[in-house]
């Protein structure tokens, strides 16, 4: 049996756009503070070193998918040109307000992972942060993120994953059956099968942090084949 169609669209975008909905009023209400609940997590759980990695490999014009109140901006080289989005426009403010304090000029814009508003091929580097355990459908973001990257562009991501200890596996499993009803916030997905899945070429990839949580990226987009 086919899934019902809405005038709005399929069944799965509005299940999409619904999913978008629970997380745009979420963030909403915990964007004044996330900078300190989120500085807390890093110091420790998940470490601090991790946005100064993925900064570092950026490179040329930049998008930040998810860039949230802009905690990564202080992290980028000066020569990278930076463009952020995010789903949440309280969150943009905040991230707006920290670029001006530091003196850095960034295109922040409010938009969706799933349907990224650029045309292809538009960047050097896509960066997604602690974030893909939040976005409804990874595997569509991941791909959009391919769509917009050059040939040879970088991908890179850093989030918190499922981890291969048992006990804190478990741990995390308990927490994700509240928080995925709650605001939607993933603890054991991994980043990795979607950026396989996609076609990458995965050149760095780790595990670290306590548990082995956190799952660090460095992948580029390959090619297109020629033609026959």
């Amino acid at each position: 049996m086919r899934p019902p169609m809405n005038e709005a669209g399929s069944a799965a975008e509005v299940s999409r756009r619904e999913a978008n909905e629970l997380r745009r009023k979420a963030w909403a209400k915990e964007a004044d503070g996330y900078d300190k609940r989120m500085g807390f997590v890093e110091r420790r759980i998940l470490g601090s070193e991790h946005r100064g990695w993925a900064c570092s490999r950026t490179t040329g014009k930049t998008l930040e998918v998810a860039v949230g109140t802009g905690l990564n901006i202080a992290s980028y080289p000066q020569e990278v040109e930076v463009v952020g989005l995010d789903l949440s426009q309280e969150m943009i403010e905040i991230a707006r307000r920290r670029a001006a304090e530091l003196g850095r000029e960034v295109d922040l814009r409010v938009g969706d992972a799933h349907a990224l508003p650029f045309e292809g091929e538009s960047f050097d580097a896509v960066l997604c942060t602690f974030s893909l355990c939040n976005i409804p459908e990874p595997r569509l973001a991941v791909a959009e993120m391919k769509r917009v990257l050059r040939s040879g562009g970088r991908l890179v991501l850093v989030d918190h994953i499922g981890s291969d200890v048992k006990p804190v596996f478990w741990i995390q499993r308990a927490i994700e059956f509240f928080s995925i009803r709650s605001e939607g916030e993933h603890m054991t997905r991994r980043s990795l099968a979607h950026v396989t899945a996609e076609g990458f070429d995965v050149v760095e990839r780790d595990r670290l942090g306590p548990g082995r949580v956190v799952e660090r990226i460095l992948a580029l987009k390959p090619p297109a084949a020629e033609p026959d």
